[in-house]
Parts: structure tokens; sequence; C-alpha cells
């Protein structure tokens, strides 16, 4: 993208690396890479990488990525869970009660997903060569702020413990970067990154759609931030990276949306 745009959120630029002018100082921020941009963070399979030595002089051999095992019903010993167990998993920890009190993160009934992963073996397991396979599934309820994490047992399909926590704020789903784009992109404080998409696109931004988004977790601090996210990490908040499709991300770091109250706030205002 030749042109950088500077508006209210900064501006829009073609690589990974943004420079904002402050008051006194020139500061090097460095946004999410390139790499990896049009799948959704959320949804992104990380690769074990190994480097191989050379037997003759030593020299290190260019990284060797593992193949993912094949994809099955089921998988064995301390491969990852496959499409199939999540499933499986989800549907037990879903019970009548999480569905019919839980809230997700657009008002609608039923908790919000985050994922699920394959369980550590219990204590007493550790010398068996085929203990249980379980998975954790955790999921937010935004009715009361609450991380629910559920081990079920892959082979009887029952629910072996469930631990609720608070204050707990573990990386944001894909559907939760959406709703945090959806927020601030109809918020008035969405103004500049409404305004940046279409200088650099020629297009009006409606949708989180338009966008490729990477985001963190945003805690509060002491006096670190306006009054209106002051229970950051208390509430599930969320700083946004979006990208536009094609072309470069928007710096949108001084914006903040709080899910659980359904506001956006601006962090130096």
């Amino acid at each position: 993208m030749r042109t950088v745009v500077h508006r209210h959120l900064g501006k829009v630029v073609a690589g990974a690396a943004v420079a904002v002018v402050g008051c006194a100082a020139v500061v090097a921020i460095t946004l999410p890479g390139t790499a990896g941009a049009d799948e959704p963070a959320g949804n992104r399979a990380g690769a074990s990488v190994r480097q191989a030595a050379d037997a003759e002089d030593g020299a290190v051999g260019p990284g060797v990525v593992a193949q993912a095992p094949a994809e099955g019903g089921k998988g064995t010993g301390s491969d990852p869970l496959t499409d199939d167990e999540v499933a499986r998993a989800e549907r037990a920890a879903l019970d009548r009660q999480l569905l019919g009190a839980a809230k997700n993160v657009d008002g609608g009934k039923g908790p919000q997903r985050l994922g699920a992963e394959l369980a550590a073996p219990e204590a007493g397991e550790l010398d068996d060569p085929h203990p249980p396979r379980r998975a954790d599934v955790a999921f937010y309820d935004y009715r009361d702020d609450t991380l629910v994490t559920k081990t079920v047992n892959l082979d009887t399909g029952q629910v072996e413990r469930t631990a609720t926590q608070h204050d707990v704020q573990p990386p944001l789903s894909h559907d939760e970067n959406t709703e945090a784009a959806r927020i601030l992109i109809a918020d008035p404080l969405g103004a500049g990154l409404r305004a940046d998409y279409q200088d650099a696109t020629g297009r009006k931004l409606t949708s989180p759609d338009q966008l490729l988004l990477d985001s963190m977790v945003y805690r509060a601090g002491p006096g670190a931030q306006p009054a209106v996210l002051a229970k950051c990490g208390e509430h599930r908040c969320v700083q946004l990276f979006p990208k536009v499709r094609d072309g470069g991300w928007i710096d949108a770091r001084s914006f903040v949306i709080d899910l659980s109250a359904r506001r956006v706030g601006r962090l130096g205002a």
C-alpha cells in the first residue's frame, strides 16, 4: 500500500511494523506479522519444527515440519484431539444447566465456546502405556464472567471434573474477535477505523467480515486506562489488530473493547 493514512487510529501500514509519534518520542511498535493473516487467530494450527544436524560437518540443516497425525474418529496416545473427539467432548460438556443459564459473546443462550485440548493423564496413570484420553473443554460464560472448564473422558463420554474461575482470561476465540470488531465498527470511536478502511480500499467498512483480525486480551492496570475500562480483567476485554484484506494493518491499539459490557474505551484519552 503506497499511501499512509493518518487519522484517529494512527495509520494504515503495509508491513508488520508501525512507528507512532508521541509528544516527545518516536516509539517502534510491532504488530502481528503477515504470516498466517488469512486465517482467524483462534483457528491457526501450530506446527512442530525440529532442526536437523548435518552428520559430517555439524552444520544445522533446514527446519523440518512434522506432519500432523492422520485425522480419524479417535486419536491415540498423546496425539492432538481429532475433530470428532472435540465435537464429542463439547456435546458431553454442554449440559442442560450450562446451555440454559449461560450467555455467549453476543448475548445468546449458552456459553461461548473457547476450544478443547488433550488433558494430561492423571497422577496414577503416568506409568500406564494406554491411559484414557480426556479433553479439557473451555467455555466463557458472559452472564457472570466465568471461565468454565470441563474434563471429559473420551472413552466413557462422561464429565469427570468441572472447574469454574473468575478473573481468568484465556486467548480470545474467532467469534469473540468478530464480535469485538462489530462493536468497534458500530461505535462512535470506530469512526477512525471506518475512515482508514475507506481510504485504503475505496469502500465503506460495515462488517467484520471485511477485515482479518488478530487480538490480545487487555487487563486494566492502576491508573492506566479510562474508568470505562477499569474492570478489564474481571470483564473480558480485547485489543484488536485489524488488517485490510490483501492490504495493510490498521493501527487500532489505542482502543479496547469490553465484550462483557459491550462498550469501547480509548487508552490515553
